[in-house]
């Protein structure tokens, strides 16, 4: 009898990769803090102290985790030949759009897995996909004719808005915008007249229209921060 694709994948041979990429399943399925050694060991069908052949220890694993997720994110043009200019030359790539597509890429990642968001920035020993990452970011801003300092502003605005909207994209207690008026119907039906006014405003005028959707405020705060860079760096 042929064998199912699970029990192949249960008899290939345990690498690094391969535990890496059943971590980050089981943490998109259970959370990061349903992760253990043990029960990555079960969901890969060994022992535990298996895993120590591939991961020194739990952090390593996280480490190895992130940086998996940091290699599905669209990264800008950085520092690589695709530029073929010299720092200031405005014309050789267009920041603004590659600022855009890393940040609505990360946004997408980040949605597959919600419990890397506290994570990103946390690593202490990060792996070559999360370097190559951040110094892409930073070498297209810089290629961009963007200062040191403005670079290093633009960098730390850019990313607390995309993991603080990440984040709280991934706390709100609703998905879809016939959700989203459902909620606000619901709290805003508690309010005694005149009670919240601008609360309510909002929920009967923005939240509850036809076709609203909370993940375009997304794109409108980022068009607002890139229009604010353009003109710092002019």
């Amino acid at each position: 009898m042929a064998a199912s694709g699970r029990d192949s994948a249960d008899r290939a041979p345990l690498n690094r990769e391969r535990v890496l990429r059943a971590a980050v399943a089981f943490a998109d399925r259970e959370g990061i803090a349903a992760l253990s050694m043990r029960k990555l060991g079960e969901e890969l069908g060994v022992e535990a102290m298996s895993l120590y052949n591939h991961v020194v220890r739990k952090s390593d694993l996280l480490d190895g985790m992130i940086d998996l997720v940091f290699s599905e994110i669209g990264w800008p043009a950085g520092n690589s030949a695709a530029g073929n200019g010299a720092a200031g030359n405005g014309a050789v790539l267009d920041w603004r759009a590659e600022m855009w597509s890393r940040a609505v890429s990360a946004r997408l990642v980040l949605r597959r897995h919600p419990w890397a968001i506290g994570l990103m920035e946390s690593r202490t020993s990060p792996g070559p996909a999360t370097l190559a990452h951040h110094d892409a970011v930073l070498g297209c801003l810089r290629r961009a004719g963007f200062s040191i300092e403005l670079t290093a502003h633009a960098n730390a605005l850019l990313d607390s808005y995309l993991y603080g909207f990440a984040l709280q994209e991934a706390s709100l207690p609703f998905v879809t915008g016939e959700e989203a008026a459902r909620v606000a119907r619901e709290i805003s039906g508690g309010f005694a007249p005149g009670q919240y006014p601008y609360l309510t405003e909002m929920a009967m005028a923005r939240i509850t229209s036809p076709g609203y959707d909370y993940a375009d405020e997304f794109e409108v705060g980022l068009d607002l921060i890139l229009d604010a860079l353009a003109a710092a760096a002019r």
